[in-house]
């Protein structure tokens, strides 16, 4: 089935960000406001006029400095711009600053900008025109990055954002019903390095586009591929057996039931894979088969939870940053792991498929003070993907670096593999 209207944020800031992407949609104009507008005085007298403007110009934007006028009543600079053929925007700025940033500009060019001085009546000064020319704006630099590649089950996109600024990656593709393309996923990022993956789709030929917006609603033209999903299915656990070397971690409290196979059983409650407390090794490692070679596309683990009345989330033997490393070979060699590699570092028998760190908390909170919409993410999970270059692997290797606890043990519940296994 179609994935619709999907949305990812990065950062807190991504919040503000799809607000004023929604604002946009229904206003023609844009005013940025900052409490100026109120009538603090009656002294109707216009205050004196900006001078001494001077301009850096920035990737679709401009920082304007200048000299403020010796007017005793002065409360804010204002300036006014148009940034596309749609929107007019003002930004303000307050007597305690001699600078002023105006942004938002549709692509490299000249631009006029006029300010005004604005006493605290709210009367204005004559104006002041400036012409700004900012250089290409962060997501027309993005747009030209833009891959799209097969991927199991939809597309993969890839890109980068070297201003790192904040932009939405849109991802159109057709509606079953209509057959227009529309929004299938919405990412919203202001990370350097972007790729992601839309999923959902059966293997059939189908188009895909992509195009880059900002918080001001400028967008880029489209790129399009048709594209054929690569086919995925969930690897069946009712293989995977246990495949203990040397160098696995010590297991704890299996007189509770905690053990290796309780990574595939199905249940994301205790008990799951624990390993004994004061091992000393900087590693928590355990290995298994799946029981069929696969090519991997993403996986879920299931992080410990509430348990026993008491809160384990984000906290305890929980990992927060780990590795996979996954072996092709009938029966791989145990060898001695580095803490620390590169994706795609070979180490005797293992290839090192993925490093991974948990999400945060979505409260932000420190461990100890979940939220019930924290408890709510552990309970369900957190799924990751495996790079579309990775080898194919029959063995699985899970090494934990770090927990959220700085525990010297580790534990996970459950864990479940996506791929092709044909």
């Amino acid at each position: 089935m179609m994935k619709t209207n999907s949305i990812r944020y990065i950062g807190w800031s991504m919040v503000q960000l799809m607000a004023a992407l929604l604002l946009l949609c229904s206003l023609n104009a844009c005013k940025e406001t900052e409490g100026f507008n109120d009538v603090v005085s009656q002294d109707m007298a216009k205050p004196g006029i900006i001078t001494g403007v001077r301009v850096d110009n920035q990737a679709g934007a401009a920082v304007l400095s200048y000299q403020l006028p010796n007017s005793g009543n002065l409360l804010y600079v204002q300036a006014e711009y148009r940034i596309n053929s749609r929107t007019v925007r003002q930004s303000k700025a307050s007597y305690y600053s001699d600078t002023l940033r105006v942004e938002g500009f549709e692509k490299a060019g000249d631009y006029e900008v006029t300010l005004y001085a604005v006493s605290r009546a709210n009367v204005k000064s004559d104006p002041i025109k400036v012409n700004v020319r900012p250089t290409t704006p962060a997501y027309l630099m993005a747009y030209p990055t833009i891959q799209l590649q097969a991927d199991f089950g939809g597309v993969n996109i890839s890109a980068t954002n070297p201003s790192k600024k904040a932009i939405g990656v849109i991802v159109i593709s057709n509606d079953k019903t209509t057959g227009k393309l529309l929004p299938v996923e919405q990412f919203y990022t202001e990370a350097e390095t972007i790729n992601f993956s839309v999923r959902g789709f059966d293997t059939l030929k189908r188009d895909f586009g992509v195009y880059v917006t900002d918080r001001w609603g400028n967008i880029s033209d489209t790129l399009y591929k048709s594209i054929n999903p690569i086919f995925e299915t969930l690897v069946p656990k009712t293989r995977f057996s246990e495949y203990r070397l040397a160098s696995d971690s010590p297991l704890g409290a299996t007189s509770l039931g905690w053990n290796t196979t309780r990574l595939w059983d199905n249940n994301t409650n205790d008990p799951g894979w624990h390993t004994e407390a004061g091992f000393g090794k900087p590693l928590q490692l355990c290995t298994f088969d799946m029981g069929v070679l696969a090519k991997l596309s993403r996986y879920k683990l299931w992080e410990r939870g509430e348990a026993y009345g008491n809160d384990y989330s984000y906290n305890h033997g929980n990992p927060k940053t780990w590795t996979l490393w996954g072996s092709s070979k009938t029966a791989p060699v145990d060898t001695n792991l580095p803490n620390t590699s590169a994706k795609g570092t070979v180490v005797g028998d293992w290839v090192n498929l993925g490093n991974f760190t948990c999400p945060p908390p979505p409260s932000g909170n420190a461990p100890g003070q979940t939220t019930p919409a924290d408890l709510a993410a552990v309970k369900a999970g957190f799924e990751f993907n495996i790079g579309i270059d990775a080898p194919k692997v029959r063995f699985i290797r899970l090494a934990v670096n770090s927990t959220w606890g700085n525990a010297d043990f580790a534990h996970v519940m459950e864990l479940s593999f996506w791929g092709n296994t044909n």
